[in-house]
Order: C-alpha cells, then sequence, then structure tokens
C-alpha cells in the first residue's frame, strides 16, 4: 500500500484503526508458495491475524486453529473445516467434541491425554480420526522423542485414530537460515528411524518454520525473501519422502498491515517532544520492542501542507494509558508534529492486534477495516469500549 492510499484511506477510518491490505496478504502468500514450490502446502495460523479468515488466498491448503474461540470464527467465516487443523495445548473433552462434530480435517496430539480424548471421541462417533502427534521443540508443546516413537510404536492401541504424521514447531523469529535447515536435518533422521524401527510411514509433516519479519529495518522485505530462499531447497527435499505442509503466520500476514492513530496533544517536557496518541500499546505491539527504543516505519498524515518545510525534530510517542510504561517510540523524527496529525504504523498485520493488553485501562478497543483494489475498503469491526464489569442492562 503506498503512501498516497493509505492517506486515502485514512479519510475513511477512525482512531485508532487497523486496515489490512487483502493485495499484500495474497501477493506475500503467493511469492511463498512460488519458491516452496507444489509439493509443499501452506498452513495459515490464525492466531496471527484471525481478521484475515474468509478472505484467504487460495494457495492456502490448511489454517491452523487452536482454540475454542479460532474455531468460532472458522464458524462465523463459513471455513472449509476439511482444511482446519485444530492444535493447542489445552484441549479438553468438549473442544475436541465440538471439532469433531464441525468435521475438521485433522487434530495434533500434544499429549497422551489429546491421544486418549481424541481416540474416545472418535469411538463415540464411529469415526477414524486423522492426528499429528506433535514432536516438542524443548518448551512444553508437543512431546518428547521417545513418547512420540513409543505412540507410533503403541499405535494399533488407538484404535479409532490415524497417525498420519508429525507435528514440528519450536519456535518464531528464526533470523538464521542454518537453524532451520537443522530442524529438517532432525525430521528427516526422524521419519527414517520410525520407517526402520517401526515399519511405519510418516505421510504427513506439519512444520512451522518460524521465518523471522523484520520489523525494525528499511531493508525487511529483501532481508525476509533471502531467508526464503535460503531455506527453500531443503524444504523440497523434504517433500520428496513426506507430504509437507508449511505452518506461519507471522511472516505471512506481518506486511499487510497497518495501525493508524491520531496525535491527540503535543508538549516538551525537560527537553523532551512528546506526542500523545489515542492508541497505545494496550492496542499495538511489534515482537522485539523493548521501551520504545527500537523505531518501526512510521507514516505521518498532516493537514498542515507546511510541516515538511521545516527541520525534523526527535519525538517520543506515547499512548492513552495512565502508565510511564505506554511508550510506542522514542526519537522518531517528524517535521512539525502537531495535534490532528495521524500516525501510521506500518508492518503490523500479524500479532500486533491481538496480543495488546485491550482491556488495560478499559479504553476504546480499534476499529478493524481489510482493503483491496477490487473490494475496497469493508469495515470489520467499530470502535467500541470493553465493559469488564459485564454490567447486566
Amino acid at each position: 500500500m503506498n503512501e498516497i492510499l493509505i492517506k486515502e484511506l485514512s479519510s475513511k477510518v477512525a482512531t485508532p484503526s487497523y486496515v489490512f491490505d487483502l493485495d499484500v496478504f495474497q501477493k506475500r502468500a503467493e511469492f511463498v508458495k512460488e519458491q516452496f514450490g507444489d509439493k509443499i502446502g501452506l498452513c495459515f495460523s490464525i492466531k496471527a491475524n484471525p481478521f484475515l479468515l474468509g478472505r484467504l488466498p487460495e494457495c492456502f491448503d490448511k489454517i491452523e486453529v487452536c482454540s475454542p474461540g479460532e474455531l468460532t470464527i472458522c464458524e462465523k467465516t463459513n471455513s472449509d473445516m476439511k482444511k482446519v487443523i485444530f492444535s493447542g495445548v489445552n484441549k479438553t473433552y468438549a473442544d475436541v467434541e465440538r471439532a469433531m462434530a464441525d468435521g475438521v480435517g485433522t487434530f495434533t496430539a500434544e499429549s497422551y491425554l489429546h491421544l486418549d480424548l481424541i481416540n474416545s471421541i472418535a469411538e463415540k462417533n464411529n469415526v477414524i480420526a486423522p492426528v499429528l502427534v506433535r514432536l516438542t521443540g524443548g518448551s512444553q508443546f508437543g512431546m518428547d522423542e521417545k513418547d512420540v516413537l513409543s505412540i507410533i510404536e503403541n499405535r494399533a492401541k488407538y484404535s479409532n485414530i490415524e497417525i498420519v504424521g508429525i507435528h514440528y514447531f519450536t519456535g518464531t523469529q528464526k533470523r538464521k537460515a542454518a537453524l532451520i535447515i537443522k530442524e529438517l536435518d532432525y525430521l528427516t533422521e526422524v521419519i527414517e528411524k520410525v520407517k526402520n524401527d517401526y515399519n511405519f510411514i510418516v505421510k504427513r509433516i506439519e512444520y512451522g518454520t518460524g521465518l523471522a519479519v523484520d520489523y525494525f529495518n528499511s531493508e525487511a522485505d529483501t532481508l525476509e525473501e533471502e531467508r526464503l530462499k535460503a531455506v527453500a531447497p531443503r524444504l523440497r527435499e523434504l517433500a520428496e519422502i513426506a507430504d509437507v505442509t508449511v505452518e506461519m503466520g507471522r511472516f505471512f500476514a506481518a506486511p499487510c498491515g497497518y495501525y493508524l492513530t491520531k496525535v491527540m496533544d503535543v508538549k516538551t517536557n525537560c527537553g523532551v517532544n512528546y506526542a500523545i496518541l489515542d492508541g497505545g500499546l494496550n492496542q499495538i505491539k511489534y515482537d522485539g520492542q523493548i521501551k520504545g527504543m527500537q523505531i518501526p516505519k512510521i507514516v505521518q498524515i498532516s493537514n498542515n501542507e507546511k510541516s515538511s518545510e521545516k527541520e525534523p525534530e526527535p519525538w517520543t510517542l506515547c499512548g492513552s494509558l495512565c502508565t510511564t510504561e505506554d511508550v510506542l517510540v522514542r526519537n522518531v523524527e517528524f517535521s512539525s508534529l502537531q495535534i490532528g496529525d495521524i500516525l501510521v504504523f506500518c508492518r503490523t498485520g500479524a500479532y500486533s492486534v491481538m496480543e495488546g493488553m485491550a482491556v488495560f485501562l478499559s479504553r476504546e478497543m480499534p476499529e478493524v477495516s481489510v482493503y483491496s483494489e477490487k473490494i475496497g475498503l469493508i469495515k470489520l469491526r467499530d470502535l467500541y469500549y470493553t465493559d469488564v464489569l459485564n454490567t447486566p442492562k
């Protein structure tokens, strides 16, 4: 989205507000598909941005869902449930029962408990449930390799489960291709081990690359594309021995998001220029941001045409919360920042809208819209205030 279009859209939305560019999202997804090739499927992890669900590019084969709430979003957007991989560490009996009734395509099993739940509910419904057993990367997610191997060895115990493969995701924001390639080598070893030792063919691999997004670098697109291209050949090799689906959220969605917030007040305290915005850290988050020291790309939209003629000066941008922690950016330079100016924070398409402390100080929730050249601007959610007391009417 160019700056002219951003300025045009800023007059059509409230602040604070998110706008997600579906054309940018589609272009990113199609670029990934082009690099990985036809043999590798793509899975969108909707926790990165559930507002994009219902408008996913056709190149996505799967949708990762990690909670009952995300399953509800799938239901409301009439998503193809056969594409859903129902994941998450805390699956209850009710969750599994509901997901199975919805007809989700695949379950992940993060523990022996999950296997028992899925098997018993599948038996109750007289169906065979496809399951990916999650292999841990050294955290609370998944199971040790020895447990995964034991489950595969004793797979006949689960009469209503078909273990179709392995789910493997170790973390996000990986900046070194070598780390991802090492993980792919490990997965290849596991596939060979179960084939040789347990006479079991791993049909599917659901792998999360965790490819990094560079929020604070002007060469972000180039750096991200280079990482993608560096791991693509090894992924294609793995796809020769199993059906591989690459699961990502941040890498797909981050570039398509824009957060718009208005300057409500300006002042200089102890030699520091402060701008108070109608948004804040309750609504926007950049991974890697610490005390506002990192500077993302921010577009200034001002009604004062002469403002650009003045020399830039450093500003500290603060939100509306009554806490000194609510500093979005320090020492970012603008030419004559004024009350009424709109600041557009770029690369906020993934997690930013979901990870803020939304109900802190009971301020408003941001408006949310999507845009594409074909459909124009469509508002998905108005500004609204949280009611922490849930006061009955």
